[in-house]
């Protein structure tokens, strides 16, 4: 046992993982807890796990991450914590874990993500938050992460996503997930610093308009529809977009009220909208 590399213990209705559970696995890489019904981990319950790089413990009844806990797995790379029950993330979870790249936290009850919950994991590259009850975007937590590249926030009932929501991490965002959250609408400078986004999904919101710093140069695949779009020139540079973008996106104006029901990428209500008017080079003569 002493040299084993991968552990499965799927579906083996574990209740708790105690304190020192593993003691001597000192070369295990691959740790799988899924589908259980672990709802205690004890204090140093992945001690002697100094290898341990993938730990898999989604679909469990987990309410909590004791502080501490990831300790130990100063190699630790993936975390799958998804369809469990944590509530809260507070500072000091991820202490130790520094070279943490994907963490999964979809479908918990998370209401609160504490000021530094996230200093020590500022690495991660995917974060998936989607299908919790956060009811405010967590600026203070998420804005000590630098070069997270796939960011899923959907399904929470967040109305308003605020200025700088991605600043921090912005230059290396490619993927955005946003879906059925009732967004009513993003702040002006909501995407500051966002210039590598290629894929925005905003579909099942209350979204009537975009800030006028969307990042539409970068995207490639936007999704759209089953929001109350205003069809006014405030969304020319989105229809723009639209019209030079192999992709049709699925997108109904809901007013003014000469245009509602009309798709916003065949709608007549852009034709007197001003074209953007380019800079010219410094020195150049008019």
């Amino acid at each position: 046992m002493k040299g084993l590399v991968s552990l499965h213990m799927q579906y083996c209705g574990i209740r708790e993982v105690a304190t020192g559970a593993f003691r001597g696995l000192k070369r295990l890489v691959y740790l799988y807890l899924s589908n259980n019904d672990i709802s205690v981990i004890g204090t140093g319950a992945f001690d002697d796990l100094p290898e341990l790089t993938y730990l898999y413990m989604d679909h469990n009844k987990i309410i909590d991450i004791p502080k501490g806990l990831l300790s130990p797995l100063a190699n630790l790379f993936i975390f799958q914590l998804s369809h469990n029950k944590v509530r809260e993330l507070k500072a000091g979870t991820f202490t130790g874990a520094k070279d943490l790249r994907w963490l999964y936290l979809s479908d918990n009850e998370l209401t609160t993500l504490q000021q530094g919950s996230l200093d020590e994991v500022e690495n991660l590259a995917i974060f998936h938050l989607d299908g919790n009850q956060l009811s405010t975007y967590p600026l203070a937590a998420v804005s000590k992460l630098r070069v997270v590249e796939d960011f899923k926030i959907s399904r929470n009932p967040i109305k308003v996503i605020p200025d700088f929501a991605f600043q921090s991490f912005g230059r290396y965002m490619e993927s955005l997930s946003m879906e059925q959250m009732g967004i009513e609408k993003f702040s002006e400078k909501a995407f500051v610093g966002v210039t590598a986004l290629k894929s925005l999904n905003v579909e099942g919101n209350k979204l009537s308009q975009l800030p006028a710093n969307a990042p539409f140069s970068s995207l490639q695949n936007l999704t759209l529809a089953n929001n109350p779009w205003h069809c006014s020139c405030q969304l020319a540079a989105l229809r723009r977009w639209i019209d030079g973008s192999r992709s049709r996106p699925d997108a109904t104006c809901a007013s003014p009220a000469q245009y509602r029901g009309q798709q916003l990428r065949d709608t007549g209500a852009f034709r007197g909208c001003k074209q953007p008017v380019k800079k010219s080079k410094k020195g150049e003569r008019h």
